[in-house]
Protein backbone atom coordinates (compact mmCIF):
# COMPACT_ATOMS: atom_id res chain seq x y z
CA UNK A 1 0.00 0.00 0.00
CA UNK A 2 1.24 3.45 -0.86
CA UNK A 3 1.67 5.73 2.10
CA UNK A 4 1.34 9.49 1.92
CA UNK A 5 2.92 11.77 4.51
CA UNK A 6 2.29 15.46 5.01
CA UNK A 7 2.94 18.12 7.67
CA UNK A 8 0.65 18.07 10.71
CA UNK A 9 -0.11 21.78 10.41
CA UNK A 10 0.73 24.82 8.30
CA UNK A 11 0.19 28.55 8.55
CA UNK A 12 -0.36 30.94 5.67
CA UNK A 13 -0.94 34.68 5.39
CA UNK A 14 -4.42 35.53 4.13
CA UNK A 15 -4.46 36.35 0.42
CA UNK A 16 -1.15 34.59 -0.21
CA UNK A 17 -0.60 31.25 -1.90
CA UNK A 18 -0.60 28.26 0.42
CA UNK A 19 1.67 25.37 -0.59
CA UNK A 20 0.80 22.04 1.02
CA UNK A 21 3.42 19.33 0.39
CA UNK A 22 2.81 15.59 0.31
CA UNK A 23 5.38 12.79 0.07
CA UNK A 24 4.36 9.47 -1.48
CA UNK A 25 7.62 7.73 -2.32
CA UNK A 26 6.04 4.26 -2.66
CA UNK A 27 3.44 5.30 -5.26
CA UNK A 28 2.86 2.84 -8.10
CA UNK A 29 2.26 3.58 -11.79
CA UNK A 30 -1.53 3.30 -11.73
CA UNK A 31 -2.12 5.24 -8.52
CA UNK A 32 -3.48 8.76 -8.56
CA UNK A 33 -2.85 11.55 -6.06
CA UNK A 34 -6.09 12.87 -4.59
CA UNK A 35 -6.58 15.84 -2.30
CA UNK A 36 -9.61 16.31 -0.09
CA UNK A 37 -10.33 18.80 2.64
CA UNK A 38 -12.56 18.65 5.69
CA UNK A 39 -13.94 21.84 7.21
CA UNK A 40 -15.06 21.63 10.85
CA UNK A 41 -17.67 18.88 11.23
CA UNK A 42 -18.55 18.65 7.53
CA UNK A 43 -17.79 15.63 5.38
CA UNK A 44 -14.66 15.50 3.22
CA UNK A 45 -14.75 17.70 0.11
CA UNK A 46 -12.92 16.79 -3.10
CA UNK A 47 -10.27 19.36 -4.07
CA UNK A 48 -8.25 17.98 -7.01
CA UNK A 49 -6.47 14.88 -8.29
CA UNK A 50 -3.82 13.94 -10.82
CA UNK A 51 -1.72 11.08 -12.16
CA UNK A 52 1.46 12.50 -13.74
CA UNK A 53 0.69 15.93 -15.16
CA UNK A 54 0.16 19.10 -13.18
CA UNK A 55 -3.53 19.91 -12.75
CA UNK A 56 -5.44 23.12 -12.08
CA UNK A 57 -9.10 23.78 -11.33
CA UNK A 58 -11.11 26.64 -9.85
CA UNK A 59 -10.05 25.77 -6.31
CA UNK A 60 -6.40 24.74 -6.49
CA UNK A 61 -3.40 23.52 -8.47
CA UNK A 62 -1.61 20.21 -8.06
CA UNK A 63 2.10 20.11 -8.89
CA UNK A 64 3.52 16.59 -9.27
CA UNK A 65 7.27 15.95 -9.41
CA UNK A 66 8.59 14.09 -12.44
CA UNK A 67 9.38 10.97 -10.39
CA UNK A 68 5.88 11.21 -8.78
CA UNK A 69 7.38 10.69 -5.31
CA UNK A 70 5.99 13.98 -4.03
CA UNK A 71 3.45 16.63 -4.90
CA UNK A 72 2.27 20.03 -3.75
CA UNK A 73 -1.26 21.35 -3.46
CA UNK A 74 -1.36 25.09 -4.13
CA UNK A 75 -4.24 27.27 -2.98
CA UNK A 76 -3.52 30.45 -4.98
CA UNK A 77 -5.24 32.99 -2.70
CA UNK A 78 -5.81 31.42 0.70
CA UNK A 79 -8.50 32.94 2.92
CA UNK A 80 -9.89 32.07 6.33
CA UNK A 81 -12.53 30.00 4.52
CA UNK A 82 -9.75 27.66 3.39
CA UNK A 83 -8.98 26.72 6.99
CA UNK A 84 -9.47 22.94 7.02
CA UNK A 85 -7.80 19.59 7.43
CA UNK A 86 -6.31 18.67 4.04
CA UNK A 87 -5.83 15.02 3.13
CA UNK A 88 -3.41 13.74 0.50
CA UNK A 89 -4.47 10.25 -0.58
CA UNK A 90 -2.77 7.93 -3.05
CA UNK A 91 -5.01 5.32 -4.66
CA UNK A 92 -6.12 3.71 -7.90
CA UNK A 93 -8.68 5.97 -9.56
CA UNK A 94 -12.39 5.35 -9.17
CA UNK A 95 -15.00 7.22 -11.16
CA UNK A 96 -16.71 8.38 -8.01
CA UNK A 97 -14.67 10.90 -6.08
Amino acid sequence: DAKATQPTSMDCAEGRAANLPCNHSTISENEYIYWYRQIHSQGPQYVIHGLKNNETNAMASLIITEDRKSSTLILPHATLRDTAVYYCIVRVAHWDR
